[in-house]
């Protein structure tokens, strides 16, 4: 039976945190808001827990499931390196709506679906995710919602939706903007986008100076 905790009130958010961090160690999901829409997440580092992610979506391992971290420090150890632009983007737009694709770093254990050897990184911009996050580390953090269905922007929305494949809902109230995070990919020699959100492309180039789009480095947003 799933259990629900409203973190808008102090008792309920710190009984709620506690229980969470002890589902996710048990290999088991959670629901969390972020600064985005709600997410459900599991230990990134327990790959059945990540089975079981991806199972509650109905969703395939050819769409790898994104990282969520509570410190720069954290991603950092995910990645064999941020190359030579995501330090700037970190300093400018973390925590915040801004994931970025990086290799992963090759000495970790972990299965997050066919990621060709990325890892896709975020670290978000609410404090009742990063409360979590800093307590159980590394999370592997999609939608709350079924493949194809609307995204969740309430945790009654994403319970609707994933019923008791969930342990623990984390009830932070309504999302306050339901533009989904921009996916930036520093894999390549360019920094290419490849999703459009809640980070405009002009504050990209303001800081890295140029970024790919699917019509070329020089392309207008």
């Amino acid at each position: 039976m799933s259990r629900r905790y409203e973190c808008t009130d102090a008792e309920q958010r710190a009984a709620g945190l506690t229980d969470a961090a002890s589902a996710v160690r048990r290999g088991e999901l959670v629901v969390l808001p972020t600064d985005t829409v709600y997410g459900i997440g599991a230990d990134a580092f327990t790959p059945s827990a990540v089975t079981s992610l991806l199972e509650a979506k109905g969703r395939g391992r050819d769409m790898p499931v994104p990282v969520l971290v509570g410190t720069v420090r954290a991603a950092n150890a995910l990645v064999e390196n941020l190359g030579p632009y995501g330090q700037d983007l970190v300093d400018s737009f973390w925590p915040g709506p801004l994931t970025l694709i990086c290799r992963a770093n090759r000495s970790l254990s972990w299965d997050l679906g066919d990621s060709k050897g990325t890892v896709a990184i975020r670290m978000p911009l609410h404090s009742v995710a990063l409360e979590l996050l800093k307590e159980t580390g590394p999370m592997a953090v999609s939608s709350a919602n079924r493949s194809g269905a609307p995204a969740a922007i309430t945790a009654a929305d994403a319970e609707k939706q994933l019923g008791d494949s969930v342990a623990v809902y984390l009830d932070g109230g309504p999302c306050a903007d339901d533009t989904p995070s921009t996916i930036l990919d520093l894999t390549t020699a360019v920094p290419r986008l490849l999703r459009r959100g809640a980070v405009s492309v002009e504050k990209l180039r303001g800081v890295i100076g140029y970024v790919a789009t699917d019509a070329g480095p020089e392309s207008d947003d």
